[in-house]
């Protein structure tokens, strides 16, 4: 009996296979949810550093976006509710040579998370943190955050947000980030780049991605996917170094995305080298 040669050809691999765990996919991610696409920039900014995988960790705290840290095949921690960068602090101060990567959600990093944030860009730690935005929480429930936009609907405000949303790119510059940048899962190629600029420089570098979330956010805002899209595309604006104060999200005006902040100052671990180094006989 002669072999059927199309059973015996070998599988394609994917581009990524060497940083995916496959054993765990499929993953959990929602039909029209960006978080994948944005996982896959990331790790597509790791490959091309050309850099050995083991200097490289990631960690994620709790949602959605967190759990990107659990389909990586580096050495990765899923840890606690909005505590990714205090985890990626002490990683980052016990092993300076590493390149650590925070992936998660707006509400993790911005709400039970945001006094971290504010005090690690503060200090310069030398992380990378990447902010995927969907405007809700999107695996509790779809609650309003941090980052809902006003008059919004969520679980929480069915008659729409009152509030104001946080602009993450502001709060980041004025807390002290050196690198601030946003980008949406359509603008694969620049958010790419943005992340491979992020890993490859010292500091405290910010990435926000602005993502839809079909089930918990477009459901009650009567926004599908492709609409998401579509605004982006339409109603987005690219402008490096615009200043950060113009960075709110108002589709209506149009959404400021790019490259806002890119500075060099000392980090956090140079300054503890520099307190810790032993005092010479002079």
């Amino acid at each position: 009996m002669t072999a059927n040669p199309k059973k015996l050809a070998k599988q394609p691999e994917h581009p990524l296979d060497d940083l995916i765990r496959t054993d765990r996919i499929p993953h959990i991610w929602c039909p029209g949810c960006g978080i994948g696409t944005a996982f896959s920039s990331c790790l597509s900014a790791i490959k091309a550093t050309g850099l050995p995988y083991n200097r490289f960790t990631m960690v994620s705290g709790i949602g959605c976006s967190a759990r990107g840290a659990g389909y990586i095949k580096l050495d990765s921690f899923h840890t606690t509710h909005g505590r990714a960068i205090p985890f990626a602090s002490g990683i980052k101060m016990a092993r300076p040579d590493l390149k650590v990567i925070v992936f998660s959600g707006d509400g993790d990093l911005f709400a039970i998370g945001g006094n971290h944030f504010i005090h690690a860009a503060r200090r310069n730690m030398d992380l990378v943190v990447i902010c995927v935005n969907n405007l809700t929480y999107g695996m509790t429930g779809g609650q309003v955050a941090a980052t809902t936009p006003n008059m919004a609907k969520s679980t929480t405000t069915p008659l729409g947000n009152p509030d104001a949303p946080f602009n993450l790119p502001l709060l980041a510059y004025a807390s002290g980030a050196s690198y601030v940048a946003r980008w949406t899962i359509l603008h694969t190629r620049d958010l790419t780049t943005a992340i491979n600029e992020a890993i490859m420089r010292k500091g405290f570098s910010f990435i926000e991605v602005l993502s839809p979330c079909p089930v918990n956010y477009g459901r009650r805002n009567k926004e599908k996917p492709i609409d998401t899209l579509k605004l982006y595309q339409d109603r987005t604006i690219i402008k490096n170094g615009a200043d950060p104060v113009k960075a709110d999200i108002d589709f209506g005006k149009g959404v400021v995305i790019g490259k806002f902040v890119d500075v060099d100052r000392s980090t956090c671990d140079d300054r503890y080298s520099e307190i810790t180094r032993p005092c010479s006989d002079d």
